[in-house]
């Protein structure tokens, strides 16, 4: 029996999750990671542009939340290839963000998107 799409993705997100977290972990904190099909936007949201994830910093026992939203993330990657590059990119700014580093610093495998 073949995975679905969501199964795929989802070993995919868990994959680069575990290793990015893994190296940042110390300095990381208690994170959760989870993967929803597509944001829940407000009616008044203006741009085009669809959020590919969203990050909750938590506080005291409140883990920070990375959430990957499968659906605008699939829609932009054409390959299998594609869609690594860009759980990778997504998940490695997420991190570099809340560290305060370069994504470069969080993951060599991370290449800046030039242009868009």
């Amino acid at each position: 029996e073949l995975p679905t799409r969501r199964e795929r993705f989802d070993e995919l997100a868990l994959a680069i999750v575990t290793s990015v977290d893994r190296r940042w972990q110390d300095q990381l904190g208690l994170v959760e990671y989870a993967v929803e099909d597509a944001p829940q936007l407000p009616d008044d949201w203006e741009t085009d542009q669809v959020p590919l994830s969203s990050l909750v910093r938590g506080s005291g026992a409140t883990p920070t939340r990375l959430v990957l939203f499968r659906r605008p993330i699939e829609h932009r990657a054409e390959t299998r290839a594609d869609l690594e590059a860009l759980v990778l990119t997504v998940v490695v700014e997420q991190v570099a963000e809340l560290l305060g580093i370069d994504p470069e610093r969080v993951d060599p495998r991370y290449e800046p998107d030039e242009g868009d």
